[in-house]
C-alpha cells in the first residue's frame, strides 16, 4: 500500500478516462466548469472534501484510490487494438484503463501464486502470416488437430487472458506484451467462435508484431491470416471440407475447428477450395440469414482455466473478492469486469481472512492439442 497522503491528479485523470468521459463530460456530471476539473487535473488545486467524495461516487472508485501512488499506465502504442478507425477516443481510453487495473491484479496475483511462463517465440522475421501459424503449431506439438479449447492453450504459454466488459461492439479484443509478460483482453460478449479467432488474432500480433514492426490494416490482415491458419491448418481443411460447399455444409463443418461460418467460409477461399464467385454466394447468403452477427449452433463458450484455478485457491484460504478490490483501491465490480464470462464462480463479496504467507502455489495448464488434461 501507497503511503501517499496526497491528492494524487494522475489518478483523476486516469478515472475519468476509465469512465470513457471527457473533461467536459464530467464538468456537467458534477455541474462544475471546465475549468475546474482542469485545474484538479493540472495541480492548479485540489477538491475539497466534499467535492471529492462526489468524484468518488460519480466515477466509481474508492476515495483512498486518488491518495496512491502513479499507476503503471498503459500507453495506446503498447497495444494492438482492432478496429481502431471505428472506436472513440473515450472507448479506447476505458479500454486502456482496464487494461492498467489487469496489470494492478496480475502483478497481486504473481506476488502469491506461481504462473505459466511465456512460451511465444519472436516469429517477427517470417514476412508469411501462415507459415508463422504453422511454425508456431509444430513448435507448441499441435501438429495439424484442432485446438480445443483456446483459452487453455494460449494460458498454458504464459498469456495471461482477461475479459473487456466493455458494452460496444467496436472494440473485439486487443493485446500487449508488459515487460517480459504477453497479455490478450477478450469481449466476452460475443460468441465463443468470435473470441476464439480474437484470441487466435491477438496471438498473432503477440509473436509477429512483438516489435511493432507492422501497424495499421497491414499489421490487422496478417493477424486475421495468422489466427485463420492458426485455427484451420491447410492440410486439415483440405482432407475435409467439400468443394460446392453450402451455408449448411458450412454451418456442419464449423464445429470440426470451432470457428464462425464467415471464417470458414473465408478460409475455404484462402486456400482455393472455392472460387471467388462461390465465396461471394456464401458470404451473401451467411449476411442474409444474419449469421455475421448471431452465429448458428453457437459453441459452448470457453472459460480461463488458470483464474478458476486462482479463485478456487484463494476460496480456500478464506480470501474474497472484497478484500482483493480493497488491496487494489478499487471496487469489487472492476475485478468483476476483468473475469466476466471467463470463471465459472466470483469470489463471495464477505470480507475474509488475510492470505497466509506460505510458499507460492504453482499453477500449471497442461494441454494435450489444446484440451487441459
Amino acid at each position: 500500500m501507497s503511503t501517499n497522503l496526497e491528492f494524487n491528479s494522475k489518478r483523476l485523470t486516469f478515472a475519468r478516462k476509465r469512465r470513457g468521459l471527457t473533461k467536459t463530460k464530467l464538468a456537467e456530471i458534477l455541474g462544475v466548469e471546465v475549468r475546474t476539473i482542469t485545474g484538479y487535473e493540472g495541480e492548479e488545486f485540489k477538491p475539497d472534501k466534499q467535492r471529492l467524495q462526489i468524484l468518488a461516487e460519480k466515477l466509481k472508485f474508492p476515495i483512498r484510490f486518488f491518495f496512491e501512488d502513479d499507476l503503471d499506465e498503459i500507453e495506446p502504442d503498447a497495444v494492438s487494438f482492432r478496429s481502431m478507425s471505428k472506436m472513440s477516443a473515450g472507448q479506447r481510453d476505458s479500454a486502456l484503463g482496464a487494461g492498467t487495473i489487469a496489470l494492478q491484479f496480475n502483478e497481486w496475483v504473481e506476488s502469491r501464486f506461481s504462473l505459466p511462463t511465456a512460451q511465444l517465440p519472436d516469429l517477427s522475421q517470417e514476412p508469411n502470416p501462415e507459415v508463422a501459424a504453422e511454425t508456431l503449431r509444430q513448435m507448441w506439438g499441435l501438429g495439424q488437430e484442432r485446438i480445443k479449447n483456446m483459452i487453455h492453450l494460449i494460458e498454458s504459454k504464459g498469456i495471461r487472458v482477461f475479459s473487456l466488459s466493455i458494452d460496444t461492439l467496436q472494440l473485439d479484443a486487443f493485446s500487449m506484451w508488459h515487460s517480459e509478460t504477453p497479455f490478450v483482453f477478450l469481449n466476452t460478449k460475443k460468441s465463443c467462435e468470435h473470441s476464439r479467432f480474437d484470441a487466435a488474432h491477438e496471438l498473432g500480433h503477440l509473436v509477429l508484431h512483438r516489435h511493432a514492426g507492422a501497424k495499421g490494416q497491414e499489421a490487422e490482415r496478417e493477424a486475421n491470416r495468422f489466427a485463420s491458419a492458426f485455427l484451420m491448418p491447410r492440410a486439415n481443411v483440405q482432407a475435409n471440407a467439400p468443394y460446392m460447399a453450402t451455408v449448411n455444409h458450412l454451418i456442419k463443418l464449423k464445429s470440426l475447428w470451432t470457428v464462425s461460418v464467415a471464417a470458414l467460409a473465408y478460409r475455404l477461399h484462402d486456400i482455393g477450395i472455392i472460387s471467388d464467385w462461390h465465396y461471394r454466394t456464401l458470404c451473401t447468403e451467411i449476411a442474409r440469414k444474419g449469421y455475421r452477427t448471431k452465429e448458428p449452433q453457437e459453441a459452448p463458450r470457453e472459460i480461463s482455466l488458470v483464474l478458476n484455478k486462482i479463485f478456487a485457491l484463494l476460496r480456500e484460504e478464506g480470501v474474497t473478492k472484497a478484500q482483493i478490490a480493497e488491496d487494489l483501491s478499487i471496487f469489487p465490480e472492476e475485478l468483476d469486469q476483468l473475469v466476466f464470462g471467463l470463471v465459472l464462480t466470483v469470489l463471495s463479496s464477505t470480507r475474509g481472512k488475510s492470505i497466509t504467507k506460505t510458499a507460492k502455489p504453482n499453477l500449471r495448464v497442461i494441454v494435450g492439442n489444446g484440451e487441459n488434461n
